[in-house]
């Protein structure tokens, strides 16, 4: 039989491991729900690999589909799938998508921003200025009369997808999406990182975004970095396994991190 002593030391312990017990769940618990934005001169078709990664291991997954027409435009496309979601979420974004997701991230949904080989502009700022600041390597972006740029589809797989399979390089070469020109100057008014925790993947091998600019983005904002030695701009599709396990490090990660 226990003693009266021995009672209230029981009793305190419980007491304490009861109290302790919803603070150590909020920082197990992760996040279910993911949310991919492509980037300029893509569709969000190129997430399938990723996508694939995460819905067999139980995610719940969102891709955006923006018309790359407009920046206000892009980001209204993904703060409507981040309304549909049931729970927090991790918001990801590649390319051009970083700067929509800078933005978009602002909705009370997002918990954590993934950035994949992605432009992560500060308040005032746009990428293309960023752009010019530390200038990438290919110069195959074409300026159409109707405010449309493209990439030459025979430099396509070289400067966008050198690492991907070569017949998906130049299916994507010749199937790309001609994007407004001004959605890179879309200037960012409440940049997300600056209040959410974020991750961020550098493609070392990127001809289209400065690896070095890529440096840059993920320590002015803090990100978590890895770098993904080889990767080209494509790293979103041509590197499934890296990008996913990021994707799920954030998801982990997010509600136990506060800015």
């Amino acid at each position: 039989m226990k003693t009266k002593h021995q009672f209230l030391i029981a009793l305190v312990a419980f007491v304490i491991s009861t109290a302790a017990m919803p603070k150590l769940q909020a920082q197990t618990k992760k996040v279910n729900n993911i949310v991919l934005v492509h980037g300029a001169f893509v569709d969000g078709s190129g997430w399938k690999p990723v996508y694939d990664i995460l819905v067999k291991k139980g995610y719940h997954v969102s891709v955006v589909q923006q018309t790359l027409t407009s920046f206000d435009g892009d980001v209204a496309a993904t703060i409507r799938i981040l309304d549909q979601q049931d729970g927090p979420c991790i918001l990801v974004g590649h390319s051009y998508g970083g700067a929509i997701i800078t933005e978009a991230g602002n909705n009370p949904h997002v918990a954590g921003l993934v950035y994949i080989a992605a432009h992560a502009p500060d308040n005032g700022e746009n990428e293309a200025d960023l752009g010019k600041k530390i200038p990438s390597a290919y110069k195959s972006l074409q300026k159409g009369s109707d405010g449309f740029d493209y990439i030459l589809p025979a430099s396509f797989p070289a400067d966008f997808a050198a690492d991907l399979n070569p017949a998906w390089a130049r299916f994507m070469a010749v199937s790309q999406p001609p994007t407004s020109d001004k959605v890179f100057h879309g200037v960012i008014q409440n940049a997300a990182w600056r209040k959410k925790p974020s991750w961020y993947m550098v493609a070392d091998a990127d001809r289209i975004i400065n690896p070095d600019l890529e440096r840059f983005y993920a320590k002015r904002a803090n990100s978590h970095k890895v770098e993904v030695k080889g990767a080209s701009h494509s790293v979103f599709a041509s590197r499934p396994t890296e990008v996913a396990a990021l994707i799920i490090e954030a998801a982990n990660g997010a509600l136990a991190q506060k800015k």
